[in-house]
């Protein structure tokens, strides 16, 4: 079966590094705006700011980053990023436990944790591509797929009962050593990780070296559609969230469990695409599995809109967002596997970092923009508006596949994972 081969032992443990620090994460989602709102009594405008800065400000220090990294070894880059998070993040403890904890502390440790995120992901994918072969890019992704959308399921609830009984602090610290645990996995891997040849390595890092990224990805006439698909889908999801948030509990009066749940429980769907997108790319094919499963990511934003009250409104919110996040399980790692059979290894970090650097940076423009609007169009029109635009984002998908599908070998017969 395609989706249950054994990648081997160092795979393994990249797996669980992985999973380990994207539950620490999620056990951890919205502690910073529930500390600044708990424990220092900030404002709407300034909870906004956090969240906004975080992103933009992480993304922009980020930028250096992948050219830096990418002709170096990317274990102990991982390891260091890593190490970087965890050390952020208990400063935030430990200074709560002190009584001298700030807003500032808390924006400080928001926009290095962002930071080191995109310099652990373009890092992690670029390793990716050495670990495996590139017919197994797409078991690989949607493995981690898998997991991303577990941690998603689980990790809220079991966060949010953690801060009922001990404050949201605590999740702060659980996130801190879920990353400490990520690099004892990251380093187990084991083996040796070879360095890019002195050919390959610049003598020092040049101003346009920083655009290296940007320039691959305009350039490919397949990735620069894929990028602006993406880069807006993702965008308009996540403006959406917080005036789907206000609507639902303050307008529309659910509490704070029942909007929980309504995220928590469609996340099924995130475990179901990743678990069929091998098989169905071994079926259809990976270009058209991508361009299906990318338009159909797109016309569930709308129906958020009319969102009513009550019990009819909570199946609602839960069926429209189980369609959007099993198509996005579906496309997510598509789009990983083929991304990284497009791009030449020796560009792969600045590649990766570009595009998260550009994904964060919307993300938070964007964000700003629909709390903006939202107060003008109220939020029910705001939701329809990013619902509409997401119906366009299918003709930015390319029509064609221009990348020579890997080779498969004859395969031995393998073990089954448990």
């Amino acid at each position: 079966m395609v989706g249950r081969r054994s990648l081997g032992r160092q795979f393994r443990w990249l797996w669980a590094a992985y999973a380990v620090s994207a539950l620490g994460t999620w056990l951890a989602f919205d502690a910073f705006p529930l500390i600044a709102i708990l424990v220092l009594h900030a404002g709407t405008a300034a909870v906004s700011g956090l969240a906004a800065a975080g992103l933009a400000v992480g993304a922009v220090v980020a930028v250096p980053l992948g050219p830096w990294m990418e002709f170096r070894r990317k274990r102990p880059v991982m390891v260091t990023m890593d190490l970087v998070r965890c050390a952020a993040l208990l400063s935030v403890p430990a200074a709560f436990a002190l009584g001298r904890l700030s807003f500032a502390q808390l924006l400080v440790v928001s926009v290095v944790v962002g930071a080191a995120d995109i310099a652990f992901t373009a890092a992690s994918g670029a390793y990716l591509k050495t670990l495996v072969r590139p017919a197994d890019l797409l078991v690989a992704n949607g493995r981690f797929e898998s997991t991303a959308w577990t941690a998603t399921m689980l990790g809220p609830p079991l966060g949010g009962a953690a801060i009922g009984l001990f404050g949201p602090v605590l999740t702060v610290l659980a996130n801190a050593v879920s990353f400490l645990l990520s690099a004892v996995g990251i380093r187990a891997i084991g083996g040796r990780e070879p360095r890019p040849t002195p050919a390959e390595a610049p003598p020092r890092l040049r101003a346009g070296d920083l655009l290296d990224g940007w320039r691959y990805i305009l350039a490919d006439s397949a990735l620069r559609p894929l990028f602006a698909n993406t880069i807006l889908v993702n965008g308009l999801i996540m403006a959406a969230s917080p005036v789907l948030a206000v609507l639902m509990l303050d307008r529309l009066g659910f509490a704070p469990w029942q909007y929980m749940l309504a995220f928590a429980v469609p996340c099924v769907g995130g475990l179901i695409g990743s678990r069929l997108a091998p098989r169905l790319v071994a079926r259809f094919g990976r270009h058209r599995v991508l361009v299906t499963a990318g338009a159909l990511r797109a016309c569930w934003v709308l129906g958020l809109a009319f969102v009513g009250p009550g019990t009819a409104g909570l199946v609602l919110v839960m069926a429209v967002e189980l369609g959007l996040i099993t198509c996005c399980g579906v496309f997510n790692p598509v789009l990983s596997a083929y991304r990284l059979d497009r791009t030449p290894a020796d560009r792969v970090a600045r590649t990766l970092s570009a595009w998260s650097v550009t994904s964060k940076a919307t993300i938070a423009a964007l964000t700003a923009l629909w709390g903006l609007l939202a107060g003008v169009t109220g939020a029910r029109p705001a939701i329809a508006i990013a619902g509409l635009l997401m119906l366009a984002t299918p003709f930015l998908l390319p029509r064609h596949d221009r990348t020579p599908q890997p080779e498969r070998e004859p395969q031995p017969p393998v073990p089954v994972e448990p």
